[in-house]
């Protein structure tokens, strides 16, 4: 890692012994354009952008369950400026620039004497605060009354929160929105003049509680999530207190705030070695099947393992009902045993067929069956030969699953298993701290095809300015049995989807999942047009640039891994050509591989022709449709 830090000279203020007047605290990022604003009693913040307010003044604060704070003073604050190159492992670049100025900020309580610190953080491409209290005693919380009041009514993209954290998103002014509702992280809007979009969420939720929007007159306010059955405080520490990080990422277009490293940059680096993560894709048996998941065979499971081998797929994940006793949907049976096979299956034979395949075996096991026993159950996992776990049905962001996220997070990479988290709170970076943590749900994916017409053309172009610019996301792509709006119906098993084979390959490069499912059955791939390029499309990489595009109409994404660059072109209810300039290659030839919408939907057209960045490809998009580009170096 190469690291540059600059401590700024302390500033020792003790404004109030020396009786000078207090000044607010204004931080400012490396380029000077981004600027947040404390107020020098701690009660407010304020953010701008190029001299144009994005966040009004809004409220700053903590409500402890006790003694509230007095008047609070600004007592000292201490400066430090970053700038260092973190070496990333399996994600959407090869490595994060951590470049921001910051502040610590110590307010004293007029009579009693407590401190409180606002640690501040402001970034080319965003700002973030947390609070701590640095007790020696308990602390318990039962809420913050942190807000945001973005400047102006801006026109938002929100969504529901609720446990799985599964919901569509909706634009809406914040004063469209319905104070009854909890609303989810991020929040994404645009100031009143379009010239910074941003993105309100949170990051490093370690030791803390997740929490959700809603609104209070024209401010989104802070809701801890409390946990279920805890009467009282929403948070309890037995010693101080550190929150987590209030976000709000911005960029001039709404695209770019898909290159932004902030949510990564607010947790810390990964310690030991992780160069045994191994992203790519993964057979996966539940999509194609009933929503109880199909019986535990031996035959069926080597017949992905199989498919996977001669697709050169690292993994198979095996679903719901593999272990003894009952299984299926949602509840975790008491009478389960998750360090068993069921009847007749030999998980560890099974594991060394697949690896003498050059396949890796992923099983799928409720939180509630995991918590109970992770130690043994992850040895047990070990010992058979397993490469990781995915866990599912948390359908909680409280302090006690936040905690349980770390535990499991933290158990698997000490096995070296990689970890899928399934029925998750939306990502605040602790894929950053653990890249085992290689993907993760929460988020409305294609598995909802099976059930419901909620995963519509635009809802899957508007994923990417949305949920997907705070960590991967498990969306689960790949249904090759591609409909239109006219032909599409909701089946459990064998499932459509309404979008066009071209969108389906678009699908992986621009959604984010190192570990990406090639979701449907293995007799609908093969001799099918556009699979040879699931076969070859990484699911890692070493750049990624947002070309063009609007939340909820289409979007362009160009990603990188070594010298080759790969397209991937969305469009949502409105057929389109999209013109992509290729201004982003390096100087010299290039051979471009384009499949794209054919007459139907599900046929692609391949074809090649040499490029040069001076050139613009015109792809032709159907409704519901897509493209997908591989630009090599030519011969």
């Amino acid at each position: 890692m190469k690291t540059t830090t600059i401590h700024l000279a302390i500033a020792a203020l003790a404004l109030a012994a020396s009786g000078a007047q207090a000044a607010d605290a204004v931080i400012t990022s490396p380029d000077g354009r981004v600027a947040l604003r404390i107020a020098d009693n701690g009660s407010q913040f304020s953010i701008s952008r190029r001299g144009e307010a994005v966040i009004a003044p809004s409220p700053l604060g903590l409500e402890l369950d006790g003694p509230a704070l007095g008047t609070l003073t600004l007592e000292s604050r201490q400066d430090v400026a970053e700038d260092r190159v973190i070496p990333l492992v399996a994600t959407k670049a090869a490595s994060a620039r951590d470049h921001y100025r910051g502040a610590t900020l110590t307010f004293r309580e007029a009579g009693a004497g407590r401190r409180l610190f606002i640690d501040a953080r402001a970034y080319d491409d965003g700002v973030a605060f947390r609070y701590r209290l640095e007790d020696t005693g308990p602390v318990k919380l039962r809420g913050e009354r942190t807000a945001f009041v973005p400047a102006g009514d801006p026109s938002c993209l929100v969504t529901h929160a609720d446990g799985s954290h599964e919901q569509s998103f909706e634009r809406l002014r914040i004063s469209q929105l319905k104070p009854s509702v909890a609303y989810d992280v991020p929040v994404v809007c645009a100031t009143p003049s379009g010239r910074t979009h941003y993105a309100i969420t949170q990051a490093n939720l370690k030791g803390y509680t997740g929490a959700s929007l809603r609104q209070e007159g024209n401010a989104l306010r802070l809701h801890l999530s409390g946990v279920p059955g805890r009467p009282g405080p929403a948070f309890v520490s037995p010693a101080g207190l550190t929150t987590a990080w209030r976000a709000v990422m911005m960029a001039d277009q709404a695209g770019k705030l898909i290159e932004s490293h902030l949510v990564g940059n607010l947790n810390p680096a990964p310690t030991g070695d992780f160069s045994w993560v191994k992203p790519g894709k993964a057979a996966w048996d539940w999509w194609s099947g009933p929503l109880v998941g199909m019986k535990a065979d031996m035959g069926a499971y080597k017949r992905f393992i199989d498919f996977a081998a001669e697709s050169g797929f690292p993994y198979y994940l095996i679903d719901v009902n593999w272990a003894w006793g009952p299984s299926g949907c949602c509840d975790a049976h008491p009478e389960t045993d998750i360090t068993r096979p069921a009847k007749g299956i030999d998980m560890a034979e099974l594991a060394r067929y697949a690896e003498a395949k050059g396949v890796g075996l992923l099983l799928w096991a409720h939180w509630v069956h995991v918590d109970a026993r992770m130690d043994e159950v992850l040895d047990t996992y070990v010992r058979w030969g397993i490469k990781g776990v995915k866990v599912d049905f948390m359908n909680r962001d409280d302090q006690q699953v936040v905690d349980f996220y770390e535990r499991i997070a933290a158990a698997t990479a000490k096995r070296k298993l990689l970890l899928d988290l399934h029925g998750a709170y939306v990502p605040a970076g602790l894929q950053r701290t653990y890249p085992n943590y290689i993907t993760q749900e929460g988020v409305l994916g294609a598995e909802w095809s099976k059930m419901s017409t909620r995963v519509t053309p635009s809802h899957n172009v508007t994923l990417p300015y949305t949920r997907m610019l705070v960590g991967p996301m498990d969306y689960t792509p790949g249904g090759f049995r591609n409909a239109t709006a006219a032909s599409f119906e909701v089946r459990a098993e064998m499932p459509l989807v309404h979008n066009t084979r071209g969108q389906a390959l678009a699908m992986y490069v621009v959604y984010d999942s190192p570990l990406q499912m090639v979701s449907d059955d293995p007799s609908n791939y093969r001799g099918e047009p556009g699979f040879d390029f699931i076969k070859r499309v990484p699911t890692a990489w070493d750049e990624t640039r947002f070309i063009s595009g609007e939340p909820g109409r289409d979007i362009v994404l160009a990603r990188r891994q070594g010298n080759t660059w790969y397209l991937g072109a969305m469009t949502g209810d409105q057929a389109r050509t999209q013109k992509v300039p290729l201004g982003f290659l390096p100087p010299g030839n290039w051979r471009a591989t384009i499949w794209q919408d054919g007459e139907v939907v599900r046929e692609v057209r391949r074809t090649e022709r040499k490029v040069t960045r001076k050139d613009v490809l015109n792809l032709s998009l159907a409704a519901a449709g897509g493209a997908a580009v591989v630009l090599e170096p030519a011969p």
